[in-house]
């Protein structure tokens, strides 16, 4: 489990500091760089495979990020793989629905629900909830020896970790059909060309091209990106009139920011917008 940080506290960390530790962790590390927050799952060993102890800290670190004025978060694997999915070494459960209740279905939620634009970083293989986790971010920037594969029928299952809900709304019912019962690897090229993942990048570049887009994030008006994230998803289950009274109300909310206030000012002025998320 997370235990704070002797040294450091989430009010210490100011924005021109090159990198603060938030919290302590076991098998992951969260760091943020300047308004930038980076959640590396850290078991290499395992190609990041998702045991119990990983899964209640990526619970508390959702929490921690949420809480800790960053206005951007990046979600990476540390060594050659983004995240196997399960454990399978670890002691299966004999109630598999228990642990998606306990650890897999809040995380998603907890991970949508973040007040700030999320990024995965994804390094390679992105497996079974591994993929749930990738695609459950705003955007996924991958490494072109990257893939991403439902794993599930392979063990007799069937994909969890929001999986059924997301893939279908990205590719369509008959790509997502086709991952989840024929277990087949996708690769970082063709999720591009599908609509699933925002860029596929040489491996090379991943990092920058990942620093790069969280620096923007970071800079960008943080109240209206999740006005704009909690809408399309309400979009996507609503009608045309529910979800105009949807715009209406939360325009009227980003319309009272400091940020718009700043906007309209920059574009009067014409100069660059400096937004402060508030």
């Amino acid at each position: 489990m997370a235990k704070p940080s002797a040294s450091m506290g989430v009010s210490a960390c100011s924005r021109d500091e090159l990198r603060t530790t938030l919290m302590s962790y076991q098998y992951l590390t969260l760091e943020r760089n300047a308004a930038v927050a980076k959640l590396t799952l850290n078991r290499p060993e395992v190609l990041n495979a998702l045991s119990e102890p990983l899964l209640e800290e990526l619970l508390a670190a959702a929490r921690e990020v949420g809480d800790s004025g960053s206005r951007a978060l990046v979600i990476t694997g540390a060594g050659r793989a983004f995240c196997a999915g399960a454990d399978l070494a670890d002691n299966l459960p004999d109630d598999a629905g228990l642990v998606l209740e306990e650890f897999y279905n809040p995380l998603i939620e907890s991970l949508l629900a973040l007040p700030l634009p999320t990024i995965a970083a994804v390094g390679g293989p992105a497996v079974g909830a591994g993929c749930s986790i990738a695609l459950a971010c705003d955007f996924v920037l991958a490494a072109r020896s990257a893939y991403f594969l439902q794993a599930f029928v392979g063990v007799g299952l069937v994909p969890d970790a929001g999986a059924t809900w997301i893939l279908p709304r990205l590719v369509g019912r008959a790509r997502a059909q086709a991952m989840m019962m024929l277990g087949e690897r996708v690769s970082a090229e063709r999720a591009r060309e599908w609509g699933m993942i925002h860029e596929c990048v040489d491996d090379s570049e991943l990092e920058r091209a990942t620093a790069e887009l969280a620096a923007r994030l970071a800079r960008g008006p943080t109240h209206a990106y999740r006005l704009i994230r909690e809408g399309l998803r309400y979009a996507l289950d609503h009608s045309l009139t529910e979800t105009l009274r949807l715009e209406r109300c939360n325009q009227r909310r980003a319309g009272q920011t400091a940020d718009f206030a700043e906007g309209v000012a920059a574009f009067r002025q014409k100069r660059r917008a400096d937004f402060t998320g508030r």
